[in-house]
């Protein structure tokens, strides 16, 4: 009887160990979610502040002191003159967006937010500028991200996007709806073209007396799969997906840079910043560095940035569905064809 007490008591503190290990962890899930949803915020900085405040810390350590006076004063004097006449050159304003791609571009969210912010207040006076890094992906997420840009075009707001290091296939899909692009001279620019690749396990199942079962409605609702046995017909098809894709990338491309020969840049090739000037690809070879440096003596610079948390729960949800999107005997749908 001692023997089975005993041990019904370590049962029971187990089990409570359990259950108090597992409320611990819903419960911090839970805070950290609401912690992290307070922080979704927009945050509007002053890139001409910014300069001068780098500028001043420099002067300290390099300028005699009656030298840095004098500039101190200079500054003073010409922002009470910008106090005085709003309207003044001085005032122009340039709105500075940065967006880093992936695969399925999701910083397109934040981008959402950041432009329909900035059309609430810019005009055809001002700029934007996009520092836009993106190698492409999947193309209905890039599609989207282009569509963006093009807020700002029909808006009749200047836009520019900047490039120091990439903007390659769908990456460039969003650049040229720009009215400029300017690149650093090693950026890689262009590869307008389509791909879609998948493994094939059907070959090795087999071999294993592993049957795949799949039965679909529509002729064309299954494409090529990753499990079971792919028919040339199937290929065929994807092909022709493929084909009609990259049709749609080249018109788009030439609707927004008519003077591009699209049989020569069209191939699915990519240029570095120089050739690509050379091409026609992009206006002026540049870092986003120095152009803003210019501008800022010019213009009023603010960069915008839009910063969407998401709770653990939506990250944990978007980490299964981006696990699970080439699920085993998933149809090859337009989630796998890529710019």
């Amino acid at each position: 009887m001692t023997e089975f007490l005993t041990d019904y008591g370590l049962f029971l503190a187990k089990a409570t160990t359990i259950v108090v290990a597992f409320l611990v962890v819903v419960g911090v899930s839970i805070a950290l979610s609401r912690k992290v949803k307070s922080h979704d915020k927009l945050e509007v900085v002053s890139l001409n502040d910014k300069y001068d405040a780098m500028a001043a810390a420099l002067r300290s350590q390099v300028l005699p002191r009656k030298e840095q006076k004098r500039l101190i004063r200079e500054k003073k004097a010409a922002i009470k003159a910008r106090k005085k006449h709003p309207g003044a050159a001085g005032e122009k304003r340039m709105f500075v967006v940065n967006f880093h791609g992936d695969i399925r571009a999701t910083n397109v969210a934040s981008l959402r937010e950041e432009i329909t912010t900035i059309l609430t207040l810019a005009n055809e006076k001002d700029e934007v500028l996009i520092k836009l890094e993106n190698t492409g992906g999947i193309v209905h997420e890039h599609g989207l991200g282009a569509s963006q840009l093009q807020r700002l075009k029909d808006a009749g707001i200047p836009t520019t996007v900047a490039v120091d290091k990439v903007a390659a296939s769908g990456g460039y899909m969003m650049a040229c709806v720009a009215q400029k692009i300017i690149a650093a001279p090693f950026a890689v620019i262009g590869s307008i073209g389509v791909l879609a690749q998948l493994p094939n396990f059907h070959g090795l199942l087999d071999r294993q007396g592993i049957k795949f079962e799949q039965e679909t409605a529509g002729e064309y609702k299954r494409n090529v799969t990753m499990f079971g046995e792919n028919t040339e017909k199937d290929r065929e098809r994807l092909r022709e997906q493929i084909e009609e894709t990259h049709a749609l990338f080249k018109d788009y491309v030439a609707l927004h840079r008519p003077e591009l020969d699209m049989a020569e840049i069209a191939t699915g090739e990519h240029w570095y910043g120089t050739r690509a000037l050379e091409l026609g690809l992009i206006d002026k070879i540049s870092t986003s560095d120095d152009y803003l440096l210019e501008a800022g003596k010019q213009m009023r610079l603010y960069e915008v940035t839009y910063t969407a948390k998401k709770s653990v729960t939506a990250r944990l949800l978007s980490s299964m569905q981006l696990a699970t999107s080439r699920a085993p005997g998933d149809k090859l749908g337009p989630q796998f064809i890529e710019f």
